[in-house]
């Protein structure tokens, strides 16, 4: 059982991490606004800073009329954009030493280049969150590509970590991988609720529990709230919907979190009660990640929860989008350990 660790381990994990802190400061830009801080791309009001002096913020505010400058906000996504492009180059790094050590056992090569090919794409669909003025198809898009990009360079930390993992017997992981697939289809879906309730500002479409508006069933426009067909070319800022669109986006959002709880709570008995029949040290892996998916599933309840009651604190919300990504990892942790084949 090898636990030798593989070539781009260290810069794989912290990439990983470089990868969380890309997502929180994501969160925080959306939150506080900060979209289109800069009305351009990659630089803000043509420089590779945010303009502050007097003169700066007169020749900026003269090239881009109707686009005034504020320079917290400026800095919110010029800062979410510098840590991004760090990203690229640490990621490119990775690539290029799994192309050199391509010919070594067990080595990922086709991993680390799709990453590196997605960040790419993220770039992209960074530059069009600004230039088609925060569309919410391309906001949620870029918010699951960060999303995607945190946590397969986990997996690629996994993969490089020489772990040494037994292979689980059939007989314990029978049923336990399409759950477990489930159970990260799941988690994709309400990501993808939570990034179209964020890029439509529907987060406090409904501002009480357990009713929405004080009704059980409040007026929602189903089919205005998922048109995915919204024309390009206002300025998305605020949010274009009426009030029974944001609702029904919220109403569904809700009902996604009620199934995703119901489905990694089962998804958990059963891997607990699975384990029971392995040795100690294939009981232990599978435990902890069980018991980690249950530890962030509640954080991210609880935070959810206080969104509502308090109106979406910026400490919470972030929080709440930080432990989204979280709890995908942990499934993609259990998907794995579900797969592995005890030689990587």
């Amino acid at each position: 059982m090898g636990t030798t660790k593989k070539k781009g381990f260290y810069l794989a994990l912290f990439a990983t991490v470089l990868a969380m802190v890309v997502v929180v400061l994501g969160a925080y830009t959306r939150l506080v606004h900060a979209g289109l801080g800069c009305p351009d791309w990659p630089g803000c009001y043509g420089q590779l800073t945010v303009p502050e002096t007097a003169r700066e913020i007169a020749v900026a505010e003269a090239l881009f009329p109707g686009a005034p400058v504020e320079v917290e906000k400026g800095w919110a996504e010029m800062i979410h954009r510098y840590v991004a492009g760090l990203l690229l180059l640490v990621v490119l790094g990775i690539a290029l030493l799994s192309w050199k050590h391509r010919k070594e056992p067990g080595q990922p090569l086709i991993h680390p280049v799709f990453i590196l090919g997605l960040i790419i794409l993220q770039a992209a669909f960074g530059m069009w969150t600004v230039t088609l003025k925060l569309w919410p198809q391309v906001v949620t898009l870029h918010l699951l590509g960060g999303f995607a990009t945190f946590s397969l360079l986990f997996l690629l930390t996994l993969r490089l970590s020489g772990m040494g993992w037994k292979k689980l017997p059939p007989d314990v992981v029978n049923g336990l991988k399409g759950l477990g697939m489930a159970g990260l289809l799941v988690v994709i879906v309400q990501i993808t609720l939570g990034g179209w309730i964020s890029s439509n500002y529907a987060a406090l479409a409904c501002p009480d529990l357990p009713m929405c508006q004080g009704q059980w069933l409040p007026p929602a426009d189903f089919a205005e709230g998922f048109d995915i067909t919204q024309e390009i070319g206002p300025n998305y800022l605020g949010g274009q919907m009426d009030s029974a669109a944001r609702t029904a986006i919220h109403l569904t959002h809700r009902l996604g979190a009620l199934i995703t709880v119901l489905v990694l709570l089962l998804l958990s008995f059963k891997v607990l009660t699975r384990s029971k029949q392995l040795s100690y040290s294939s009981r232990g892996s599978l435990q902890k990640i069980s018991l980690a998916i249950l530890f962030i599933l509640t954080i991210q309840v609880i935070l959810g929860l206080s969104n509502i009651i308090w109106h979406l604190p910026l400490p919470v919300a972030v929080a709440h989008n930080l432990f989204g990504a979280l709890l995908l990892l942990s499934l993609v942790a259990l998907n794995y350990r579900l797969r592995i084949s005890g030689d990587e």
